[in-house]
């Protein structure tokens, strides 16, 4: 008998424990690390220091001869090359080290990928786990993903990304965690420890890289590789947080982003990377710059050439150069002009060896190149049934009238309509690595399957995602007649969402939403399934549909993950981490709004308010929102007490009662208020959340500790305060549906 999901998860931790601990006491201490790497860079000349600075793509490495081809190897055997990007496999791996360890120190190579969301197994897309608030499911993820990459010879992935994103037109908002600070803080932390475990070296593990530092999310218009403007408070409060947690839970490396943050390109800013990450929080990690940001510069009008750039850079912090060759082409040559401090170039190498020594790869270089191991693992079974669970989780309920869903075993003949009903390589999303996309399981092929031989299942395309061709709206209207239910596939092809997929109308493409008012029109119940990167806009289908299931891009396991969720074998319990618009011009409508001097305080009272005139303020969909299959009520709120002192803290307790027919999950979210402070507060911030599983009929008294940390913001003077005064507790399924409500003071 199959063991149920969460205690899966607790045995695949329980192993990832006892895993750990038995690693931990094989593992060299840091001051005899600190020695290995201090004798090694008294052996090494400038230019082979400058080599471990610099990062290249080694796609041409395992392709036909080219003059790239033989440069790189060319650099790789004189130490010219500290990482290669892009080469994966055992076979290719070790083939490539073989050449690093003909160079004059022998120093092995890091191999590097952009492991987001899966190696060869595809889970859902960042996004969506993160609309699963399970960070035990989410930490899960990762380590699969981590042991199917390290399998293959990778020893670091560039993931997690922890960019606060609040506007969903920017198209990465796929690869983080969506809009709120304290929620992508805890993932960041589940992600870093899933991907590195609880220290480095292990062969199931790789480094994590905490990315894009700082305030990407937060580009000028929702446009891939923009400018961002922002205030300190701004930055401190909602942007750094997550790298912190990131930081704090030992990631490993971290990458700096794209975008100028108030003037200056982050990869040039010595207050990022100096004064925040190596100063204030003494990280001991390496940066390494996002592709090509080094040479950037120059087009960005900040440096006058890749030398300066290179100068630039590396005084700022900038420890590895990924694929400008600003630091191959110039560093060592700046170095003896005098132009940079030998000793920035020695902090720089310092740290990347470091690494490679907790990797354990100067003691075994070919360590995570096991060809049985990489079989093995790859063809582990128990990697698709994590992503099925995974992807079970993602999933949320945004509207269910009549209890359309789940659906019966009454039902003969289901309509399953749609431009992805059959669609596979969609269902991935963007960033695969090693998957065949061709097995993952289709929506139809799922469908079909939990169905059985006594229901019918009638396909029809209908239209294509994008274009405006109406053609298969005919048969898709027959087959709509015929059946008892209709189920819709709309959404976004993979290449839609993701880096440099920025859309600037995040509308339902295409005429899927004509094609839904044609099947609307048949009379028969329509469920619409949601299948995108990002939150989009679909006004007439969420006014009219019967239920709504928003299954984000859900992976390998996506056909049979949304069956069990269509058929209530899973009780969907997804909360959204991000706020949904009415309208484009509403973004950024993240939850987190301020009273402002005029506020809306009655429906319909809008004149000389801060409002708009055609459409509310409030989102189509909020921040914390997602349905079940059964119903909860909150009562008893408790407070242990209605005061405390900054040393102190207050209980809340409140009962959690599951008052439907059947088990379900769900996800409790704590927020509080500041209503008076010396810096405008937001209405609303999430200080904590549980997510509670419960049997029909069952209660339980669920229990969050407030304390200074949960009331402290940054004021003007970006100091760290918990200001003394009252405050609004509130307490509910999502942000905008509080259930209880408390008072509580904060005294001098």
């Amino acid at each position: 008998m199959p063991l149920p999901s969460s205690k899966r998860l607790f045995f695949s931790f329980l192993l990832l424990s006892v895993s750990a601990s038995a690693f931990a006491q094989q593992q060299p201490s840091s001051a005899a690390i600190e020695q290995k790497v201090t004798a090694l860079l008294q052996q090494m000349t400038l230019e082979e220091k400058v080599g471990q600075l610099n990062q290249y793509s080694g796609r041409e490495l395992t392709g036909p001869a080219s003059n790239r081809k033989n440069d790189l190897l060319n650099s790789i055997r004189s130490g010219q090359v500290g990482s290669m990007l892009n080469v994966k496999g055992v076979k290719d791996t070790r083939e490539i080290q073989a050449e690093a360890l003909k160079s004059r120190l022998k120093i092995p190579l890091l191999f590097s990928l952009d492991v987001i969301h899966g190696y060869k197994t595809v889970f859902p897309v960042p996004l969506a786990e993160a609309a699963s608030w399970d960070m035990a499911a989410i930490r899960l993820s990762a380590h699969v993903a981590a042991k199917e990459a390290a399998a293959s010879g990778i020893h670091w992935t560039f993931a997690p990304m922890v960019d606060v994103g609040r506007d969903p037109r920017w198209g990465r908002v796929m690869e983080g965690a969506g809009e709120d600070t304290y929620l992508g803080s805890q993932i960041a932390k589940a992600r870093v420890l899933g991907f590195q475990g609880e220290k480095l070296g292990g062969t199931d593990a790789v480094m994590a890289c905490a990315k894009h530092f700082a305030a990407y999310g937060a580009a000028i218009a929702g446009r891939d590789y923009n400018a961002v403007d922002m205030s300190q408070q701004q930055l401190w409060e909602t942007y750094l947080p997550p790298f912190k947690a990131a930081a704090d839970a030992g990631a490993a490396t971290f990458m700096n982003s794209f975008n100028t943050l108030n003037g200056t390109p982050a990869t040039a800013s010595s207050y990022l990377q100096r004064d925040i990450l190596k100063g204030q929080w003494k990280y001991q990690g390496f940066v390494v710059s996002d592709w090509g940001s080094i040479g950037e510069m120059v087009p960005w009008g900040y440096a006058q050439n890749l030398a300066d750039a290179a100068q630039k850079a590396i005084a700022a912090g900038s420890d590895m150069d990924m694929e400008s060759d600003a630091y191959h082409q110039n560093l060592a040559h700046l170095v003896k002009d005098g132009k940079v401090d030998v000793a920035q170039v020695d902090e720089a190498v310092r740290r990347i060896l470091r690494k490679k020594f907790e990797l354990g790869l100067f003691d075994d270089p070919y360590k995570f190149s096991d060809a049985k191991r990489e079989k093995k693992v790859l063809n582990d079974p128990q990697n698709r049934v994590a992503a099925r669970q995974m992807a079970q989780k993602s999933m949320v309920l945004l509207k269910n009238e009549n209890n359309a869903l789940p659906l019966g075993k009454q039902l003969r003949k289901i309509a399953l309509i749609g431009p992805l009903s059959k669609a596979k390589r969609d269902l991935g999303g963007s960033w695969t690595v090693l998957a065949d996309t061709t097995e993952i399981v289709s929506i139809y092929d799922g469908l079909t399957k939990r169905a059985g031989k006594n229901t019918q299942v009638l396909y029809a395309k209908g239209c294509d995602v994008e274009g405006n061709s109406r053609q298969g709206f005919a048969a898709a209207v027959e087959a709509a007649k015929q059946a008892d239910v209709v189920v819709l596939t709309v959404g976004e092809t993979w290449d839609m969402t993701g880096e440099a997929k920025s859309r600037a109308d995040i509308h339902l493409p295409g005429v899927q939403e004509e094609l839904f008012n044609a099947l609307k029109a048949t009379g028969k119940p329509v469920v619409a399934v949601m299948l995108a990167g990002r939150p989009l806009i679909f006004n007439n289908i969420a006014d009219r549909a019967e239920a709504i299931l928003y299954a984000w891009w859900p992976g390998s396991e996506g056909g049979n993950a949304l069956a069990d969720v269509l058929y209530g074998d899973y009780n969907p319990a997804g909360k959204l981490p991000s706020s949904f618009p009415r309208a484009v011009g509403q973004i950024p409508v993240a939850y987190t709004q301020y009273s402002t001097g005029r506020p809306v305080t009655m429906p319909g009272q809008i004149k000389y308010k801060s409002a708009y005139i055609d459409v509310p303020n409030t989102p189509r969909y909020a921040f914390g929102y997602g349905l079940s299959y059964t119903t909860f009520r909150y009562s008893d709120l408790k407070l242990s007490s209605p005061t405390m002192t900054a040393a102190e803290s207050i209980q809340v307790q409140f009962t959690l009662t599951n008052t439907g027919n059947v088990a379900g999950e769900e996800v409790t979210q704590l927020y509080l208020h500041d209503p008076i402070a010396s810096t405008v507060r937001p209405l609303k911030e999430l200080k904590d959340f549980q997510k509670v599983m419960l049997k029909p009929g069952e209660s339980k008294t669920i229990t969050f500790t407030i304390d200074k940390e949960k009331l402290a913001f940054y004021n003007q003077k970006l100091e760290w305060v918990a200001e003394p005064g009252d405050f609004n507790l509130m307490l509910g399924s999502a942000s905008d549906d509080i259930r209880l409500e408390g008072k509580f003071t904060l005294l001098p």
